[in-house]
């Protein structure tokens, strides 16, 4: 049997190896994530697992006997699932393995803002030792905190803030409050008006893509700062760098880009109310190591005969 890993963010497959090997599973690896390569090497997997690759219709067509799709991930945005289930493969993915981590960025880009301190770090290391020269900072308890999506991460989030005590108001799209009275449900146009922190936490989706677009934009508090730990296209970031130009938001924060990774020379990446991080949001040294163990799991259940945790498109295993 063979498994197919379309990419990876860390140096080595050795925890992937380790558990497919005794099963007697191979583990071959892409040179690149392109449609072509990945069509031609699906053509004897028996599994395919990907990272950020996508894993399209004719990827997953080109082997008529392909069993199983795992993402190595929460998202399912880079994976052709609608093909999947006509096809009768399951597919996986790991949808708690790192909420910890992402709320943790996510508050860690707020407090940024808050404080100023990339701010000053930039301007210190350029010669300028100057503290008025920052934006002005505000206490958090006065403040409001939005947040866009109110799944686990959105929720971690919210417990993050509510410590540091500011006011939290979310929305989703199914004004599920989980059971949470600390936390105040609205409608979009509610969130957008009244945050001085904005939290983008949902799923990329035909209905979130552009979420945040330019009359969104004009919604939002001129002093009002913007966080995407989510998928860079929840924003529109064209619009962004004019909102960012115009002074209609304050600052943004994006670890997630569209495309990924983004071009050096990007404008928006370069504005000086911008701060950037490479898709880092999810990582520690624990969350690699239990989503590379749960995912290599999945793929041995599968090729094995037996049912894999978070099936997501419902396809029994045969």
């Amino acid at each position: 049997m063979k498994a197919l890993l379309t990419d990876r963010a860390w140096p080595d497959d050795g925890i992937e190896r380790d558990i497919l090997a005794p099963a007697g599973i191979e583990l071959v690896e892409a040179p690149s994530g392109d449609e072509a390569t990945l069509a031609e090497l699906a053509r004897d997997a028996d599994a395919v697992t990907t990272c950020w690759a996508k894993v399209t219709r004719p990827v997953i067509e080109a082997n008529p006997d392909l069993r199983h799709v795992a993402r190595m991930g929460i998202g399912l945005d880079n994976i052709d699932v609608a093909a999947c289930t006509e096809r009768g493969i399951p597919v996986t993915n790991v949808p708690d393995y790192c909420v910890s981590e992402v709320a943790d960025h996510a508050m860690a880009q707020l407090l940024d803002f808050a404080r100023n301190t990339t701010f000053f770090d930039r301007a210190i290391k350029g010669g300028v030792y100057d503290l008025p020269a920052g934006r002005p900072m505000r206490r958090l308890s006065t403040q409001t905190l939005g947040i866009a999506g109110f799944g686990r991460c959105g929720r971690a989030v919210a417990d993050r803030a509510l410590a540091f005590g500011l006011r939290v108001i979310a929305w989703t799209k199914s004004g599920n409050d989980h059971g949470r009275k600390d936390v105040t449900m609205v409608d979009l146009d509610t969130l957008l008006r009244e945050s001085d922190y904005l939290s983008l936490n949902v799923p990329l989706t035909d209905e979130t893509r552009h979420l945040i677009d330019a009359a969104a934009f004009e919604k939002m508090k001129p002093t009002a700062y913007l966080s995407n730990t989510a998928r860079g296209p929840v924003i529109d970031q064209s619009a962004l760098l004019d909102a960012l130009n115009a002074g209609q938001i304050a600052g943004a924060a994006l670890d997630v880009w569209d495309p990924e990774p983004p071009a050096m020379d990007d404008p928006l990446l370069q504005h000086p109310a911008l701060i950037a991080t490479p898709h880092a949001a999810f990582v520690s040294e624990e969350s690699l190591t239990e989503l590379r163990t749960r995912v290599a799991h999945q793929i041995k259940a599968v090729l094995t005969g037996e049912t894999p945790e978070s099936i997501v498109n419902g396809i029994a295993v045969p």
